[in-house]
């Protein structure tokens, strides 16, 4: 018969919680005050430079937080906002930035066949910090670039509440 020893109960009595403490995680995640601020950030922006847009911002897992559509602004930059965000938000990286890997490696060319993904520049990742609580997608501008350009200055607008 085997005897448990006093050291070795405590280390087990020990040992249990933290062994379901890490059954739980705790993450971040934006408010719906904070994506309309984005949201509002981001038309304004692109507004300053003579561009009709839609905005959209959708939280870690993806989930729509928040859609503005400028004035004048065609009815597909709803949908491409939407999907440049979702894919910020679950690449976790710029859609310029996964564009340019998909023209220079050829191994990544099939990203935009991923379902709801849209590769064209616009779509920028939501940060606290390196985590990503969500992501902005911004379409309607003359070019992905200046989509990207106004997501930035959305998100420039807001950064102290990013911390």
């Amino acid at each position: 018969m085997q005897f448990i020893t006093r050291t070795t109960l405590l280390a087990l009595c020990l040992a249990a919680p933290l062994a379901q403490a890490q059954a739980v995680r705790t993450e971040k995640n934006m408010t719906l005050e904070l994506a309309n601020q984005i949201a509002a950030a981001g038309v304004a922006a692109c507004a300053a430079n003579g561009y009709s847009v839609a905005v959209t911002v959708v939280d870690r897992a993806g989930g729509v937080r928040a859609v503005q559509r400028a004035d004048n602004a065609g009815p597909h930059t709803l949908g491409a906002s939407q999907q440049k965000a979702f894919t910020a938000a679950s690449a976790k990286n710029s859609t310029v930035a996964m564009l340019d890997v998909m023209q220079k490696n050829p191994g990544a060319a099939t990203l935009g066949d991923i379902p709801g993904f849209l590769v064209l520049g616009g779509g920028v990742p939501v940060k606290v910090g390196t985590e990503v609580i969500g992501g902005v997608g911004i379409g309607g501008a003359p070019a992905g670039n200046l989509d990207e350009q106004c997501a930035l200055a959305a998100l420039d607008k807001v950064k102290d509440l990013l911390k």
